[in-house]
């Protein structure tokens, strides 16, 4: 589904950010992408998007290059969730900003409302379709742009810190969704506890390049390579160890 290959990327001349990464994602697979500040993590979420350009190697999306031709069927098939809702949600209400791609990737009205009126069905966010986006807390708004995402259909959802400023309550219902979520899924985040919930397995990233890669039981609960690359074990983990 998502594959990197030797991917090398830099802001600055003589200052790699990326460094010969190469790794594959496959179909249905969920994948949390970890490493500390400066790592790499969001520069590979961009460079995915096609936002940035790697200065070299090459980027697939379910077998297609990532460049500027083909963003179009890229942008189609990768959904975005970011960090700050507020970057995504930018119409008057829930329900105006789930309809709008879906209108404009040809789907008639009526079509369009059926499919906003199911994901919101299945989120369990009926109430929330005609809230104006102002008046939502930081943890509905989050709801409401996963539910934005899932209206378009993508085929793998990309999410950026999902679990940052929410409490409790809706840091475990935005938990229990993504988890529940059939697609391919890139999660990068700092709450370990969340990426240990969600995801089978764990790509760690380290000046640019690739630290470890496997499954998140076994990377999250080693304390040394963690701390080596100056992260700290999960809350859950770390009364155990």
């Amino acid at each position: 589904m998502i594959e990197f290959k030797h991917v090398d990327f830099s802001y600055e001349k003589d200052r790699p950010v990326l460094r010969d990464l190469s790794f594959r994602i496959e179909k249905g697979e969920s994948v949390g992408l970890i490493g500390a500040n400066g790592a790499g993590k969001s520069t590979v979420m961009k460079l995915l998007l096609g936002l940035l350009s790697p200065t070299s190697g090459e980027i697939l999306v379910d077998g297609v290059r990532v460049e500027k031709k083909t963003l179009p069927e890229i942008r189609r098939k990768l959904g975005f969730v970011l960090q700050n809702s507020d970057n995504q949600m930018f119409m008057p209400t829930v329900y105006e900003d789930m309809i709008f791609a879906p209108l404009n990737y040809g789907l008639s009205r009526e079509a369009a409302e059926q499919r906003v009126d199911a994901v919101l069905q299945k989120l369990g966010l009926q109430e929330l379709k005609h809230r104006h986006n102002h008046r939502i807390s930081g943890g509905e708004k989050r709801m409401a742009a996963i539910a934005t995402i899932l209206a378009m259909e993508p085929e793998a959802v990309l999410m950026d810190e999902p679990s940052s400023a929410l409490d409790p309550y809706n840091r475990r219902l935005v938990i229990n969704t993504i988890r529940e979520l059939k697609q391919t899924k890139l999660i990068t985040s700092h709450d370990l506890d969340m990426i240990l919930d969600t995801c089978e397995r764990v790509i760690l990233l380290s000046g640019g390049s690739i630290a470890a890669d496997g499954p998140a039981e076994v990377i999250l609960r080693d304390r040394a390579l963690l701390e080596a690359h100056r992260m700290e074990l999960p809350f859950c983990l770390a009364g155990r160890a």
